[in-house]
């Protein structure tokens, strides 16, 4: 396979583990402002329980971790072929 095309792979995965650390990053802060947001009303209990869950800050850092994961493993695979193969 020409070197070209272990490029586009090894820039799939960069593109890949920026997406997963957006993904990431945004995740923490939705789950911040969500729980800065709680701690100035009055009902503090669902502050300290974190009840009800909100499942979405949650779901986005586990897909930012997926997609870094995945990415990582282009860039080394990429890598590997683009130097060995």
């Amino acid at each position: 396979m020409p070197h070209g095309d272990w490029s586009i792979l090894i820039g799939m995965g960069v593109l890949f583990i920026f997406l997963g650390l957006a993904a990431f990053i945004w995740g923490k802060r939705e789950e911040k402002s969500y729980y800065n947001s709680i701690s100035t009303r009055h009902d503090v209990r669902e502050f300290l329980e974190h009840e009800p869950e909100r499942p979405e800050p949650g779901a986005l850092k586990i897909g930012g971790w997926i997609a870094m994961a995945i990415g990582l493993l282009m860039v080394v695979m990429g890598g590997a072929f683009l130097l060995w193969g």
